[in-house]
């Protein structure tokens, strides 16, 4: 009897009210937010594929000598733009007859037999280095080899570039739109779940400002809690993500092509953070609508 009397008799402590549904929720949205900012990641690991595997063929004048063609091909090796591999410039040569067999096996048609000749050029195949793979930066090294003696034409997938860049563009700013949209919605929804977890502590808070106890004072242990809870939710739905991750990864091997372990670091880090932001400001935008209620309010 004793034992059932203190239970009956136990005081509320300031600060603990019912986390469950809090994490969940916060979770939830955390997971959401870090869903879209795996596919902005995947979206610019992309542009970054077709960015670094870029080239730009250079045709080359006929009639030129074995000494003529080396000597061209030395100058572009020097070129700024030009991607390195191992310290190795990656210039390649393709003579006309090499560009003639590719396109009979490719397309299965033997052109030369239709017209008695060949006329391909010889070509050099240039890597360029990504930080030159923009629309603007192409279209200078467009002009910079055209410039270059012994050089007919110079031709790139230009439609390819501007489509990616414009892509990219609508899909980031999309899922940024999205995720601020979903962090206000779900900071409203927090701050309304934690409205309902203290409705039961609104008297103990009045209580402690009738003893004279400072809003700080009061707002702390609910500010800590909040952050911690966050922090917790950070947490899971980080592991979560990781989990789906490593599944997609193994589900869909050229998904791994995709993988920057560096971003999606930042983007747990973030999701960490974020979440205490998100559970802080829940709580303390919460508990000062009980601070400022008047008493007949509380009922």
């Amino acid at each position: 009897m004793a034992a059932k009397h203190l239970q009956h008799t136990k005081k509320k402590k300031l600060g603990a009210y019912p986390h469950t549904m809090v994490i969940f929720s916060i979770t939830l949205a955390l997971f959401v937010i870090g869903l879209f900012g795996v596919l902005l990641i995947h979206a610019k690991e992309i542009f970054n594929l077709v960015k670094e595997n870029m080239e730009v063929q250079v045709y080359l004048e006929r009639d030129l000598t074995p000494l003529e063609i080396e000597k061209l091909k030395n100058t572009l090796s020097r070129k700024e733009f030009i991607a390195l591999d191992n310290g190795k410039p990656q210039v390649t040569y393709m003579s006309k007859e090499e560009g003639a067999r590719e396109f009979i096996d490719e397309s299965g048609e033997d052109f030369l037999t239709f017209l008695g000749e060949n006329p391909l050029r010889d070509a050099f195949i240039l890597r360029i280095n990504p930080e030159f793979a923009t629309s603007a930066q192409l279209k200078k090294i467009q002009t910079d080899l055209q410039n270059t003696v012994g050089v007919y034409e110079v031709g790139y997938v230009e439609s390819l570039i501007n489509s990616i860049n414009e892509n990219l563009q609508k899909v980031s700013i999309i899922l940024l739109s999205f995720a601020a949209i979903l962090v206000l919605v779900v900071m409203i929804l927090i701050n309304n779940t934690i409205k309902l977890a203290l409705f039961s502590q609104r008297f103990l808070i009045r209580s402690m400002q009738l003893v004279g106890a400072t809003s700080f004072f009061i707002q702390r242990p609910y500010l800590n809690r909040a952050t911690i809870q966050g922090l917790i939710s950070g947490l899971i739905a980080s592991a979560l993500l990781l989990g789906l991750l490593q599944y997609a990864y193994s589900q869909i091997a050229e998904l791994y092509l995709l993988r920057n372990d560096e971003q999606i670091l930042i983007l747990m880090a973030t999701l960490l953070v974020l979440g205490s932001v998100i559970g802080f400001f829940s709580s303390y935008r919460a508990v000062r609508k009980y601070l400022r209620s008047s008493l007949d309010d509380l009922y």
